[in-house]
């Protein structure tokens, strides 16, 4: 586990039900962490690893990112394919170390961290049990270059997006749904007047979608 990581752990021997939790362009391994209490009460293991791209986000703020964003221009396919790379082999280290329920395992991410979350869930959809995915995008591009598998029919995936988003735009979450419908994936499209954020109401939607919908599911298979 090379990535710098925070980490909620719940009491008892497991295993637990774990969601992978990766934090947007200019946050931390802190920024996400403070939603673990009130995700399945505070029962599932939340591991939020830290990107590897340190910047200067402020004066005398460090930010750190998954991969360079450059305005104007699109990511670069090596580095995300990198980043991609280091989470999932976080992700491996996880498993040997932690007491995962690995039926119950969930990969999510905010803005830039959703964008990685997208292309781990959707290139190997059998190793998770569910795809959230808030204030983020996935790219036509990359959603054509990603082939259908039988798996994808029993992904569930949750879209989470503000209709005022300033940083990125709603029209990427239209086309992010209609990606995720095309590859027969069963999701669930949310819709907020919020801006870059996570809202009340979009986290009571979330809780709620964790236990109607991925959880209790497997718990009662």
């Amino acid at each position: 586990m090379d990535l710098l990581y925070t980490a909620h752990v719940p009491a008892g021997d497991g295993p637990h039900p774990t969601i992978l939790l990766l934090h947007g362009w200019g946050a931390s391994a802190h920024d996400l962490i403070g939603l673990a209490p009130v995700l399945h009460g505070g029962q599932t293991l939340v591991l939020c690893p830290q990107g590897p791209l340190a910047f200067q986000a402020g004066p005398g703020m460090l930010g750190y990112g998954w991969f360079p964003l450059v305005p104007g221009r699109p990511p670069d396919p090596a580095a995300i394919e990198t980043s991609r790379l280091q989470v999932e082999a976080f992700l491996d280290g996880a498993l040997t170390r932690y007491p995962i329920d690995r039926a119950r395992l969930i990969v999510a991410g905010f803005s830039q961290g959703g964008f990685l979350a997208y292309q781990i869930a959707l290139r190997s959809p059998d190793r998770f049990a569910g795809l959230m995915a808030l204030s983020s995008w996935l790219p036509q591009e990359v959603a054509s270059a990603i082939p259908a598998q039988p798996a994808h029919k029993q992904l569930p995936a949750l879209v989470v997006h503000g209709s005022d988003d300033p940083m990125v735009p709603i029209a990427r979450a239209y086309a992010s749904r209609d990606a995720l419908l095309a590859l027969g994936v069963p999701m669930v499209f949310r819709e907020y007047p919020m801006g870059h954020e996570i809202r009340p109401e979009a986290l009571r939607d979330i809780v709620r979608w964790l236990e109607e919908r991925v959880l209790s599911p497997v718990l009662r298979a």
